[in-house]
């Protein structure tokens, strides 16, 4: 699968630029950097939600959707020895943290650290420990409290993993973070692929990177409101099923190279849902099918609860091992997702009748 060196320049910086939860500023930095030439205008709210949009003047209004953060750690606790306790800033898996190479987001610049743990050796005859947020700590070389102060680390510095992006078997996209920044990446290459096709749309179309989903879907919760949008649909990542130990019977048959992933929950508006159905069988795109019970987990339930409701679908991208530093996707899913909302958008128009009947 082949993608515009530009497209992979922009991904690959993207990627690997820290954007951890309530500190994305520097990822939309570059997310708007590359979208500018494609948009005719770009907002930035106040917690750094960035959207640009098509036709900033018509009324009717549809939101295409990502969001832009990392998972990451808070230092929560320095020790007179100068180790460094971590609390979750989002869904940060301890279990991967012990041997992780970080860095330290600290007031003077990036310091590196490890996440330390005790050597095999020690271990011996006794109860293999497991890693719990109580026992995982940093080490940053420094043997005082006084001594990790002075490096400009203080209680409340945001911790993330450096691993960078790069791509295994000319199949998949590999990094930290495509939870859910390729998500960001194919709503940009939508925005792109209209303006360079010169595709007028009859209204105006907001492409949004939203903060602060990792926490709470806190970012689309305000954007929401900001726009007032008459339609959302909202891209991110679910689990590939088919990698060891999950349970299909509980978390569904998705896996990554079998086409987008098409969702089916209360939040997802039935009208939007069987358009995008409808244009991936047109399109003859390939597409999968999953259920969310009471919610999606995702934007999509923020964008649909908010303003009275508005019409919202999910599409998702299969991904393997989430919340780790080697999260991998189908590079062949990554540019049928892309097609696929650029095909929706294509066939929206203000007259659509989106009320149940």
């Amino acid at each position: 699968m082949k993608f515009e060196k530009k497209s992979l320049k922009f991904l690959e910086k993207y990627l690997n630029t820290s954007s951890p939860t309530g500190y994305e500023h520097k990822g939309q930095e570059v997310w708007m950097d590359y979208i500018r030439p494609y948009v005719d205008k770009i907002e930035v709210d106040h917690y750094g939600t960035c959207y640009g949009i098509i036709n900033p003047e018509a009324e009717f209004k549809v939101v295409i959707e990502a969001h832009a953060d990392e998972i990451s750690w808070y230092v929560n606790y320095i020790t007179d020895d100068g180790l460094i306790y971590v609390i979750r800033n989002g869904g940060s898996d301890q279990t991967i943290a012990p041997s992780k190479i970080v860095h330290i987001h600290g007031e003077n610049g990036i310091v590196k650290g490890v996440f330390g743990w005790p050597a095999i050796h020690t271990r011996t005859n006794q109860n293999e420990p497991t890693p719990k947020i109580e026992n995982i700590f940093i080490d940053c070389g420094a043997t005082s409290k006084k001594e990790v102060e002075e490096m400009g680390i203080f209680v409340g510095c945001v911790i993330t993993y450096p691993d960078e992006f790069f791509e295994m078997n000319d199949r998949y996209f590999v990094c930290r973070a495509l939870d859910n920044r390729i998500g960001g990446f194919m709503i940009a290459e939508v925005a792109r692929l209209l303006k360079e096709n010169k595709k007028s749309i009859p209204f105006g179309l907001y492409i949004t990177n939203s903060v602060q989903e990792e926490v709470g879907l806190y970012g689309a919760d305000m954007i929401a409101d900001t726009i007032k949008p008459n339609i959302a649909i909202v891209t991110d990542v679910t689990h590939d099923t088919t990698t060891p130990m999950i349970e299909k019977k509980k978390e569904g048959d998705q896996k990554c190279g079998a086409g987008p992933v098409v969702f089916f929950a209360p939040s997802v508006h039935h009208t939007i849902r069987e358009l995008i159905i409808d244009t991936a069988k047109t399109k003859k795109i390939p597409y999968q099918r999953a259920a969310a019970s009471r919610s999606t987990g995702t934007d999509t339930d923020a964008f649909a609860h908010s303003n009275g409701g508005v019409p919202s679908a999910l599409i998702s991208l299969p991904l393997r091992y989430m919340h780790t530093t080697v999260e991998m996707v189908s590079k062949e899913d990554v540019a049928n997702v892309i097609k696929l909302i650029y095909e929706t958008v294509l066939k929206i128009t203000p007259e659509m009748k989106l009320k149940y009947h």
